[in-house]
């Protein structure tokens, strides 16, 4: 006993610690992975950091938000209508505003009823996983993706199972993998925008007799061929739950608004208690700052397409300097060029380059010895593959990409 205490009752959940996975290295979040390897900055080096790892660049000129939003937000303020609590699934003129948003690209109209606003996409991501969660369920997500699915499922007891991507067909889903998994315990199949989706990952989810939850952050962000296509554009076909937030189409990540949107035209997740689990979820959880709320609708009403364009005309000339630039790095390639969203997988080729163990190593030694940060693949479930967020400023992201250059120059193999 010390200080007279017989024990201490209180112990650290085992739910928010590190924890192995069968089909992957130690599961770690985004986070956690960028916090590590900032710890490996050399403070000797007077270059600047280029942060090439995450995605948030509203710390760059060429990626500010609109002043229609800054204005929006502070005439909520100035209003005074939105000092008070909000209701659970958000204020009425926000559902509204954001149903018929999301409605321009659906054969059908959302009611502001079908909406429910979240404090960002984490809480919407949250939000579903546990109200999905019961005994013995699983649920499908793909190989890269997202972290945080796994994290929630993993803290609501919820097994996770991986279908794969295919690189050499721009990552589109594999159907034969998604199949092969899925058993009468399997519940929802994620799958992460703007890789468009299509009636054939509809029609595999309505054979098997799941969810999709569309997550929807990157909405829009497409400058290759093809245009955005909404999963919801299936509702009709399979209930789909969409996630989306203002945070990267407005370049807005710390305002922390998002939504739920229930695309569901059948009435099934209603009928099987679904959207009954949500909104008990959302009577018992955190709600997004009412003023931001209440500037949601001048936000998505007032916003010019002369600003999401240059965004995405700033976001197309870095894809462009990415792949050109990526081509002359050895050791490394990338399958495709990029054609929406703000980064893109980068596989390693380990057998040309010396003194590096895994992409773990890569990265660290990377930050250590130019100053680059870039994310292990192994934090979005593809290791020895790296992710490079080129949602940067250009000359930033040209400067980036010439020390990787130097870095893995530096440890070819000598043949």
């Amino acid at each position: 006993m010390e200080n007279g205490a017989k024990s201490w009752a209180f112990r650290g959940t085992q739910k928010l610690s590190a924890k192995q996975s069968k089909d992957s290295k130690l599961m770690v979040t985004i986070r956690e992975a960028l916090d590590k390897l900032m710890g490996n900055l050399n403070e000797d080096d007077d270059r600047s950091v280029i942060p090439l790892g995450h995605g948030d660049p509203s710390a760059f000129p060429c990626f500010r938000t609109t002043p229609v939003a800054e204005d929006a937000i502070v005439d909520a303020v100035r209003s005074s209508k939105f000092n008070c609590y909000s209701p659970a699934a958000g204020i009425p003129p926000a559902r509204r505003a954001i149903a018929e948003y999301l409605s321009r690209d659906l054969p059908y109209k959302l009611s502001p009823d079908d909406v429910s606003v979240t404090l960002g996409c984490t809480q919407a991501i949250e939000i579903i996983i546990t109200a999905l969660a019961r005994p013995g369920a699983n649920i499908l997500v793909p190989r890269p993706g997202y972290p945080l699915y796994e994290a929630r499922a993993a803290f609501s007891n919820l097994e996770v199972r991986h279908f794969d991507l295919i690189p050499e067909k721009g990552w589109e889903v594999d159907l034969d993998s998604v199949e092969a998994l899925t058993d009468d315990n399997t519940v929802a199949m994620v799958i992460i925008g703007p890789g468009n989706p299509c009636g054939n990952i509809a029609e595999t989810a309505r054979k098997l007799g799941i969810i999709v939850i569309a997550d929807e952050v990157y909405s829009h962000l497409v400058f290759g061929n093809k245009q955005f296509v909404p999963m919801g554009e299936f509702g009709s076909i399979v209930p789909v739950l969409t996630v989306g937030s203002i945070s990267k189409r407005w370049i807005v990540p710390g305002w922390g608004l998002g939504w739920i949107a229930t695309n569901d035209p059948c009435g099934l997740l209603k009928q099987t208690g679904i959207l009954d689990s949500i909104k008990k979820y959302l009577n018992i959880s955190s709600d997004p700052a009412t003023f931001i709320q209440g500037a949601i609708p001048k936000i998505l009403e007032n916003t010019t397409e002369e600003f999401f364009s240059d965004i995405v005309n700033t976001m197309k000339e870095d894809a462009d300097i990415f792949y050109s630039k990526i081509k002359e790095i050895p050791g490394i390639a990338c399958p495709q060029k990029p054609e929406g969203a703000m980064s893109a997988m980068v596989n390693l080729n380990l057998s040309l380059l010396e003194g590096i163990n895994d992409d773990m190593d890569f990265c660290a030694k990377l930050a250590k010895e130019e100053s680059v940060i870039v994310l292990p693949g192994s934090a979005v479930g593809m290791k020895n593959w790296i992710r490079i967020t080129f949602a940067i400023e250009p000359v930033f992201l040209a400067e980036g990409l010439d020390r990787i250059k130097s870095f893995c120059e530096r440890h070819a193999k000598k043949l």
